[in-house]
């Protein structure tokens, strides 16, 4: 293998032209190829195995109930509770006017099902206390629907006022109304959009909640998982609709919307970093080679091989996902250093041979074992990959294991034959460390003790492991300031907003009202949903109480004739004259003042210029046509069956072939992973094939853990195996394997004693550790048979540390980003990286000892 390489390398030389015309050549075919058929597929649902049984379930939910796949939630949060019905109905309606942006779109708490039967859906008792405040607004009502204007109030109040300076009333039921309308008029005289006024509130009692003023719109949007963002222009013409809304606050959350705001994060600040990572790698190479030729010559070799494995991933893969991207990333890292090696191996040979040719064929010689073993293993370790379930780290085994021997051909044919087409300058001194031959003493002398030690801090790491946790909950690795994930976080705060339920899918509607008989017994479960729900309980005593109300109210609400709106003057003058009536009566009730201080504010409004007046016109009916027609609608209830509900309501509990869905809502903090788990086993254990975001969670973290653990069985015998058959030696091999296993349990230790959790991002990082982990003590084992030895002044620990230089500045600027779950990555990046170091410059050598006396390999 050693003469093969030193040949390829050599003739790489001698024909060195036309190996750079034909990469030229093969990079722009390439670069052509990889541009024109390698696709972005953002779709985070197709990671995982589709034959999972976990994912079989949930496929099964999504094929029985397609129009609630892929959803935004769009949450929209008004001033009142009728500004925000009335915001959700109008972005309903601009939703489904375009059938380009949006498939179907729906209104989960409301639309006309709820105006005329939501009453029935209330407790009893809430039902007469809300028909029992509309009796008593009857006056007002009647008023307002003659004449539904602030003139129409104004008069309703100037009778009320008369009634009680005559004595008829105390004018305690005046007092809400008056310190209602008294706050929208100060607010009015200081701020030129007021806040509108709550009719609902006003009438009913209730709307003041935050729950009651908010409501939510459910659609699907068209996607093109060909953008990193697939549904941004629907995200943006959504959010042109909020801003047109006055007096209400349009968010959107959802799966899709977190998957497209966490790339907007991610490329946050991205030029910045990788500005100043191109610098201080540049720095770093530049110190360790002293040449700009050399430089020149390994980045013109990474970009090479970096568009022939984007090649390779465009003819196997065709798609890159949202974890095969990160490809890039592993094969700079770890093809840096093949070139970093090669090519500080070389000016070492160039300072013992003044022949650059026989320099270069015997650098070839020297670097073939350690090379080839490190490519052939770290390749090993990222296609171990290929058995396991999650498809997202196997597509990026496949390609970074491919990229892996790109990077060692190229290196051993391309690099050189830039080199000698540049012919870079030759070693001025011996290449390497000779300050660091004390320490090499020291450890050649205190091996036992050095080896004692590292022995007890395994002991110690071992014992910290168990105490090692997992964050199974992506939220964790999003922006908390993001829109989606703010919202999402805000919602949890409420068990009936959480996104934390499950779903199950039953074959017909009677099998899921049992289902919810034996689910709502669970003691980690608040309520099941279903279509039944909607069905109202003791409808004939709701329904007489309705047909009371609207016996009362139905007159009222249908007079024969409106009057036209008021005029700006006309309006002038029923402010004035409102004005004196509150002048000439004394105060009473709870809120003493309250007249004299709405007296105050309207004349000042009444005076007031005509902008003033007119916002403060429309801050206090803004919500009153709404309320009128919400009044109207709600006497026209009647009794509710399952075969009356809506088609748009059936469709979302009910499939086409007669499944029902039920929805379970958790008791727990579904933000407790512990609580979480309990949740799902409890209800696992009546209902197995239960689905849902909170399984997903928990087996997504299940497949990943597992599909790493199997990777890592499988890739540690595979490359034993490939060690053993090349170096032949068992002690040699465990000379390899042991630092790297020490190396790996040190990192997993410390992230145990900081608190550093594995999370889905971070643990993406445990491959580059085998890579580079590997890679580092293979060279100082091939080094050590050699007879290249103590190591630390040598130009292999040269290498080694600035290759891990180079390759710790890139991922130090991870920690720049405002991704927390970038940032994990960075963090842990760093941490195994330094402990892969420290392993490889001090128990390596302690471990290895004095070389041997006629080393194979010499």
């Amino acid at each position: 293998m050693r003469d093969f390489v030193a040949r390829t390398v050599d003739f790489s030389r001698r024909r060195a032209t036309y190996i750079v015309i034909v990469a030229a050549l093969v990079t722009v075919l390439t670069g052509w190829f990889a541009f024109t058929r390698l696709g972005i597929d953002t779709d985070t649902g197709r990671l995982l195995g589709e034959d999972l049984p976990w994912r079989q379930q949930e496929m099964a939910l999504d094929k029985a109930f397609p129009a609630n796949v892929d959803n935004l939630a769009i949450v929209i949060d008004g001033a009142t509770s009728e500004l925000a019905d009335m915001a959700a109905q109008t972005i309903t309606d601009r939703l489904i006017a375009r059938p380009d942006l949006f498939r179907y779109t729906r209104r989960p708490d409301g639309g006309p099902f709820f105006d005329q039967e939501g009453l029935l859906l209330l407790p009893k008792q809430e039902v007469q206390q809300v028909a029992d405040r509309l009796i008593q607004a009857q006056p007002l009502l009647g008023s307002l629907a003659v004449d539904p204007s602030l003139r129409g109030l104004l008069h309703t109040l100037d009778l009320a006022l008369e009634g009680k300076q005559r004595g008829v009333t105390d004018g305690s039921e005046l007092q809400q109304p008056l310190a209602a309308l008294a706050d929208v008029a100060d607010d009015a005289l200081g701020n030129p959009q007021p806040t509108p006024l709550s009719w609902s509130s006003l009438l009913t009692g209730r709307g003041g909640s935050k729950s009651d003023r908010q409501r939510f719109v459910q659609t699907q949007p068209v996607l093109d998982y060909s953008s990193l963002q697939p549904a941004k222009k629907a995200r943006e013409f959504i959010h042109a609709i909020g801003n047109e809304l006055p007096h209400v606050r349009v968010r959107i959350t959802g799966a899709i919307a977190m998957s497209d705001e966490e790339l907007e994060t991610v490329s946050e600040g991205m030029g910045l970093s990788s500005g100043l990572s191109f610098v201080g790698v540049m720095v770093l190479l530049l110190a360790a080679l002293r040449s700009w030729k050399m430089i020149v010559s390994i980045i013109a070799t990474l970009i090479v091989g970096l568009l022939l494995t984007a090649a390779f991933a465009a003819a196997t893969v065709h798609s890159l996902n949202m974890i095969s991207v990160a490809f890039g990333v592993l094969f700079v890292g770890i093809a840096v250093d093949f070139s970093i090696q090669f090519t500080i191996a070389y000016r070492d040979m160039r300072h013992r041979e003044s022949d650059p040719k026989v320099a270069m064929k015997e650098t070839g010689r020297r670097m073939a074992r350690p090379l080839v073993l490190a490519a052939t293993t770290i390749a090993i370790g990222f296609l171990s990959f290929l058995p396991t379930d999650y498809r997202g780290v196997r597509e990026l085994g496949l390609i970074a294991g491919a990229g892996m021997v790109i990077a060692l051909i190229l290196n051993l044919t391309l690099l050189p034959a830039l080199m000698w087409r540049t012919r870079p300058h030759g070693a001025g001194a011996r290449v390497g460390w000779t300050q660091l031959s004390g320490a090499d003493r020291f450890l050649m002398k205190n091996r036992r003790t050095v080896l004692i030690g590292t022995a007890v801090l395994a002991l110690i790491a071992a014992a910290l492991v168990p105490r090692l946790t997992f964050d199974f909950d992506p939220l964790h690795l999003r922006d908390p300031k993001t829109e989606s994930v703010s919202t999402v976080l805000e919602l949890m705060s409420d068990p009936n907003t959480t996104p934390y339920t499950l779903d199950l899918l039953k074959p017909s509607l009677d099998a899921a009202r049992e289902a919810v008989g034996r689910i709502e017994k669970i003691p980690e479960v608040k309520h099941a949903l279903w279509l039944g729900v909607f069905v109202p309980d003791d409808q004939d005593e709701k329904l007489a109480i309705v047909e009371d109300l609207r016996t009362l109210l139905g007159p009222t609400l249908s007079p024969a004739s409106t009057l036209k709106p008021p005029s700006e003057d006309e309006l002038r003058a029923a402010l004035r004259n409102t004005v004196a009536k509150l002048r000439g009566v004394s105060t009473a009730g709870s809120n003493p003042g309250v007249e004299t201080r709405l007296a105050s504010g309207l004349e000042k409004l009444a005076g007031s210029d005509s902008a003033r007046l007119a916002a403060f016109r429309d801050a206090v009916t803004a919500g009153l046509p709404r309320t009128l027609q919400q009044v109207r609608a709600l006497l026209q209830a009647h009794k509710v069956t399952v075969e009356t509900l809506p088609d748009d309501l059936k469709q979302s509990w009910v499939a086409a072939d007669g499944q029902a869905r039920v929805e379970i809502y958790p008791s727990i903090d579904p933000q407790d992973p512990e609580a979480l788990q309990r949740f799902v086993q409890a209800v696992k254990a009546i209902e197995p094939t239960v689905s849902g975001s909170a399984v997903t969670i928990r087996e997504s973290a299940n497949t990943i853990i597992g599909a790493f653990a199997l990777a890592g069985v499988l890739s540690t015998i595979a490359i034993a195996a490939v060690l053993a058959f090349a170096l032949r030696r068992t002690t040699d091999v465990l000379r390899v394997m042991g630092p790297l296993l020490l190396a790996g349990l040190f990192t997993l230790a410390t992230c145990a004693a900081t608190g550093l959790e594995l999370d889905f991002a971070n643990i993406i990082a445990l491959p580059l550790l085998l890579g580079i982990g590997v890679a580092f003590d293979i060279y100082f084992v091939v080094a050590w048979r050699a007879g290249r030895w103590p190591p630390l002044a040598t130009a292999t620990t040269r290498a080694v540390v600035f290759s891990a230089s180079t390759t710790s500045v890139a991922f130090a600027c991870l920690l720049l980003s405002s991704h927390p779950g970038t940032v994990g990555m960075g963090s842990l990046l760093l941490l195994e990286l330094g402990w892969v170091l420290a392993v490889t410059l001090i128990v390596v050598p302690a471990l290895l000892g004095p070389a041997p006396t006629a080393g194979e390999d010499r």
